[in-house]
């Protein structure tokens, strides 16, 4: 995405903690502005007035959302509503969905179906049909650098252990895959790009990033390959 193109934020209150909400925020500003910012919830429930002065500091929109029923979460549906509605206008390229529930995977599918660009959001914990609804996933733990801290240690294993609590594919199937890519490259008589590397491997994995194997850069991971 480009940098000045407007994204619609929408978060799940009752899915995700108010600590990562400034991360969220920055990570978002690195794909284009956030034209929309809106969470939802129940603010009468004590669960999440955590919240509360996180969205006066960043400047972002609760939408009140009653539990009608017990047992049942209406901030699902709100949330879908409203991201249906923004679709329409046509007044955003994207949209940044943040939840670690799986109910939002057909919304995500059905954005992308516009052509528009859908960022996921979500803690460890986030199902694999969400990730993959996804054009990019990112894993809330890893913007505060509590994810991938066993890679940090240079450990090939541990790396591959840390990617596989839920951080995103293995570092096995990263290096399978960069293989592939230059095997299908060189059949061709092409020669393959880091950024090439990098777009296709987010064709087949959205929730990859290169924070889950304990760096910041593309070249340092692809040097740890034979």
């Amino acid at each position: 995405m480009m940098k000045d193109n407007r994204i619609a934020v929408l978060i799940d209150a009752d899915n995700v903690s108010d600590k990562y909400i400034k991360y969220i925020l920055d990570e978002v500003s690195n794909d284009g502005i956030a034209t929309y910012k809106r969470i939802y919830g129940d603010w009468t429930s004590p669960n999440i007035s955590g919240w509360k002065a996180a969205l006066l500091e960043n400047a972002v929109t609760p939408v009140q959302q009653y539990g009608y029923t017990t047992g049942k979460n209406s901030t699902d549906s709100a949330m879908i509503i409203d991201a249906m509605d923004i679709m329409y206008t046509g007044s955003v390229e994207g949209f940044c969905i943040v939840s670690s529930d799986s109910d939002f995977t057909r919304l995500a599918s059905r954005i992308r179906e516009s052509g528009l660009t859908v960022i996921g959001m979500g803690e460890k914990k986030t199902p694999v049909p969400f990730r993959k609804a996804c054009d990019i996933f990112t894993t809330l733990e890893l913007l505060v650098g509590d994810g991938g801290k066993a890679s940090r240690r240079g450990h090939r294993g541990q790396a591959a252990s840390a990617a596989g609590q839920g951080s995103g594919p293995s570092i096995e199937q990263v290096e399978r895959a960069v293989a592939d890519i230059v095997t299908d490259n060189q059949n061709n008589g092409k020669a393959t790009g880091l950024g090439e590397v990098g777009s296709r491997l987010l064709k087949r994995y959205p929730d990859f990033d290169v924070r889950s194997y304990g760096t910041n850069q593309l070249t340092k991971l692809l040097g740890e390959f034979s």
